[in-house]
């Protein structure tokens, strides 16, 4: 029962936000089928075929043009507005949300867990889903109160797998026929703030994600005679600590960078010693000077170790993410956008996140703002609860209708807005 019945959700007629959350709180037995069957079957990366069906299921019947992906299973669905007779140009906004999940065995015991072995929505995809089909749903029957168009972005491989760029590529901040005016994103959180608090930040709100890929050679050799042979083992060891030291003694703490290892592997035994050792890291950076730093300073910190030791060593860095930057006037806008529905519920990060997005794409081309969701269950703190992808992270249903009606009045405001330049 995936198209649901959506009799009674088509309001007033009066555009008012009281309209909107309403009509949006009469959707949130549907909105939280649509989660519970998203979360019980995740699929992780480009290809999300299962995903890809309920979306356009739900969709269909709305109204909307909707095209699917070439290069991965993506879903984009365009709105036409009929409130914007006599326009030359209409405005065009963007809402998008991911559909990926991640690699990881759930474990938190909800009635609706995962049923696919080692997948998980982790990260709340599944949320993001059901509430931009939410919003879909709600613009679609108050259509006539769009001064514009609408994009709706349903993007796979977030989680590593850069997906926003497979669907840039392939136009989807073009799909109304022109370049979309700007463009909204919405994340949800297992902890860090209270209940049903929404959070922006102008300007640098992520940071810059890439990789690095470390590979030390050697020469094996008998673990009882390490002077037979050159060992990669203590010198990949010198390497994780001495990118640690590097850190703290060439960047700015006040323009911070973090490097976490978070693999490393070498040998068979206890007793002999390996020709390779190798480990991998994440690199989160708050600014491109810093991120461009990195990329000359890590491999001849790597190279330097290695040479002293008379070894080899191979080093891959892979730029990934760049900066998630909100434009700092479309922040303002949706922040007004949201204390309009609901007061006294928003408020602005003191720093950014050191997680990464690839939404950060989009708003490298078009001016746009990200928004934060605490989906903490209520009464729940949020300083102790699981953080987004952990396999006891928690999710609640509650705040589905919310975070539709905020999707969907952006799209209303902003398209009045431009409309009435």
């Amino acid at each position: 029962m995936w198209r649901g019945s959506h009799e009674g959700a088509g309001g007033s007629g009066e555009g008012d936000t009281v309209g909107i959350t309403d009509e949006a709180r009469g959707l949130q037995d549907q909105l939280i089928q649509w989660r519970h069957a998203f979360h019980q079957e995740p699929e992780i990366g480009l290809e999300l075929p299962r995903t890809q069906e309920k979306v356009l299921a739900v969709l269909d019947g709305l109204g909307l043009e909707v095209s699917t992906g070439t290069d991965t299973t993506s879903v984009t669905a365009v709105l036409r507005g009929t409130g914007a007779a006599g326009q030359d140009e209409r405005p065009a906004v963007l809402l998008r949300a991911d559909m990926d999940g991640l690699p990881v065995q759930e474990r938190t015991g909800v009635g609706y867990t995962s049923r696919v072995d080692g997948a998980m929505h982790a990260c709340g995809h599944d949320l993001h889903t059901s509430m931009l089909l939410g919003a879909a749903t709600l613009l679609a029957d108050n259509r006539h109160k769009i001064a514009g168009d609408v994009v709706f972005m349903f993007q796979p491989g977030e989680e590593g797998y850069d997906g926003a760029s497979v669907m840039v590529r392939e136009g989807v901040l073009d799909a109304p026929g022109r370049r979309v005016d700007a463009a909204f994103g919405m994340h949800v959180f297992s902890s860090m703030e209270p209940h049903g608090r929404f959070v922006t930040r102008p300007g640098v709100m992520m940071s810059a994600s890439d990789g690095l890929f470390v590979r030390v050679l050697g020469a094996g050799g008998h673990g009882s005679a390490p002077h037979a042979a050159k060992d990669p083992v203590t010198v990949s060891a010198e390497m994780v600590l001495a990118l640690q030291t590097m850190v703290t003694r060439q960047f700015d703490m006040f323009d911070p960078t973090v490097l976490t290892v978070g693999r490393l592997a070498a040998g068979t035994k206890r007793n002999v010693i390996p020709d390779t050792a190798e480990f991998d890291a994440t690199i989160r950076t708050f600014s491109e000077a810093n991120r461009e730093r990195m990329q000359t300073a890590i491999p001849r910190l790597l190279k330097g170790i290695a040479q002293a030791h008379g070894l080899d060593v191979e080093v891959t860095y892979i730029p990934e993410y760049p900066l998630t930057v909100t434009d700092t006037a479309e922040t303002e806008f949706a922040e007004s956008a949201i204390t309009e529905l609901f007061e006294g519920r928003h408020s602005r990060l003191a720093q950014p996140l050191s997680g990464s997005e690839d939404f950060s794409r989009v708003l490298a081309e078009v001016p746009g703002s990200f928004i934060g969701l605490s989906a903490v269950p209520d009464g729940v703190d949020p300083a102790t609860s699981a953080f987004n992808h952990s396999p006891f992270a928690t999710f609640d249903d509650a705040v589905l209708a919310d975070g539709a009606a905020v999707y969907a009045q952006l799209a209303l405001s902003k398209t009045a807005q431009l409309a009435a330049r």
